[in-house]
C-alpha cells in the first residue's frame, strides 16, 4: 500500500482519532490528532482555549497544526471536525495526503458525543440542533476535500478499517494500470 499521508475528516463523534488509531497499527504509520497536540503543546484543554481566545483563536492554532502535521511522513492523522472550514487547511489536506471523510448519521453523532463536556461547540440549550447545523455547514466542505467517504455508523471499528483498508488498496491498484 503506497499511501505515505493518510488524512481523517469528519463531524465530532463521526470516529477519526478511534479509527485513526487502529488504521496507522496496521499500516505501521504514525498517529496524530490534531487537537490532542494542540492540547499537548499548550498545557490548555480545548474548552479553556475556546473560552480565553475564542474560536477564531482556536482555528489559528489548528491552521498551524494542520499545516505541519500534513507535512510528515508516514502519518495518519485525525482532524479536528472544524478543520475544514479553512481553505488553507482543506488545500493542505488535498493536495499532501489522502482524505478519508468519516461520515456518521445525527442520531449516531448524538449519541457519540451528548455526554463529552470537552465538545465546547455542544455546550448549547440544543446540542442535537447544534450538531444539525454544523453538519449542514460542514458536510460540503469535508466533501469536497474527500478522495473517499467511508460511513460509520452502526458498524465496527475493525469494519470500516478493513473497508478502507480494502479500497485504498482497489485506489492504489487502478492508479497503477492507469501508467
Amino acid at each position: 500500500m503506497a499511501v505515505n499521508r493518510l488524512f481523517l475528516v469528519g463531524p465530532m463523534g463521526a470516529g477519526k482519532s478511534t479509527i485513526g488509531r487502529q488504521l496507522s497499527n496496521v499500516l505501521k504509520k504514525e498517529f496524530k490528532d490534531s487537537d490532542h497536540e494542540i492540547v499537548a503543546r499548550t498545557g490548555a484543554s480545548i474548552p479553556l482555549i475556546f473560552e480565553i481566545e475564542g474560536e477564531e483563536g482556536f482555528r489559528k492554532r489548528e491552521a498551524a497544526m494542520i499545516d505541519e502535521l500534513t507535512q510528515r511522513q508516514n502519518i495518519v492523522l485525525a482532524t479536528g471536525g472544524g478543520a475544514v472550514l479553512r481553505e488553507e487547511n482543506r488545500r493542505h489536506l488535498r493536495e499532501r495526503g489522502v482524505v478519508l471523510y468519516l461520515f456518521a448519521s445525527l442520531d449516531q453523532l448524538y449519541e457519540r458525543t451528548c455526554r463529552d463536556r470537552n465538545r465546547p461547540l455542544l455546550q448549547t440549550e440544543n446540542p442535537r440542533g447544534k450538531l444539525e447545523e454544523l453538519l449542514a455547514q460542514r458536510d460540503p466542505l469535508y466533501r469536497e476535500v474527500a478522495d473517499m467517504v467511508v460511513h460509520t455508523d452502526d458498524r465496527s471499528i475493525k469494519s470500516v478499517v478493513k473497508e478502507i483498508l480494502i479500497r485504498l488498496e482497489r485506489e492504489s491498484k487502478s492508479k497503477y494500470q492507469q501508467k
